[in-house]
């Protein structure tokens, strides 16, 4: 049994898994990825900002949301790229009518700040407390621009409840759903 459809989106907020997911999809099939963080890194460096000035930038300046949201848009359109990996890239999507699959990783808030807290070499109480500001931050910023919010589940054909598994299961839950080996 094979896969058929090389194209999927995957989301989640921040310590959710899903760079270490596209990671195990591309070593598994060797497919192409783009990863939306990376993209923002990208701009930011292009501009010669820092993350947080950057974020700033995005968040006073809704053209430059509206950039980053046409390179994702056009990743998702091309027919080489196999995995969008970004908070909005299941709604980007699911409003181009693209066929693919649209996974939601989906971790609790202490889950997810135990996760920033180790890679980001912080406090969980200081990552759940940045996790919170950012994602109120950004939910509004999208809520205005868009109507819509990452985590509302309409657009996406999957759920995963990663809060409880390990990479590995993750990876072998979405190797599954997409009908692989």
């Amino acid at each position: 049994m094979g896969v058929t459809m090389k194209k999927l989106t995957v989301s989640g907020h921040p310590g959710s898994g899903t760079s270490t997911l596209v990671e195990g999809l591309k070593n598994h099939f060797g497919w192409l990825s783009v990863n939306g963080g990376e993209i923002f890194r990208s701009e930011a460096k292009n501009r010669d900002m820092t993350l947080s000035e950057f974020g700033k930038l995005c968040s006073d300046d809704q053209s430059v949301d509206l950039e980053l949201d046409e390179i994702l848009r056009n990743y998702i359109a091309d027919d080489e790229t196999n995995i969008i990996e970004s908070r909005l890239a299941g709604w980007w999507a699911f409003k181009m009518g693209a066929e693919c699959r649209r996974i939601w990783l989906n971790v609790s808030e202490e889950e997810r700040a135990r996760r920033v807290a180790s890679r980001e070499n912080i406090s969980i109480d200081t990552a759940i407390e940045a996790n919170a500001k950012r994602l109120a931050v950004d939910n509004k910023r999208y809520q205005n621009m868009y109507g819509f919010v990452p985590d509302d589940p309409t657009p996406y054909t999957d759920i995963i409840d990663a809060t409880n598994q390990n990479a590995e299961q993750v990876l072998a839950q979405v190797i599954t759903i997409l009908g692989g080996e």
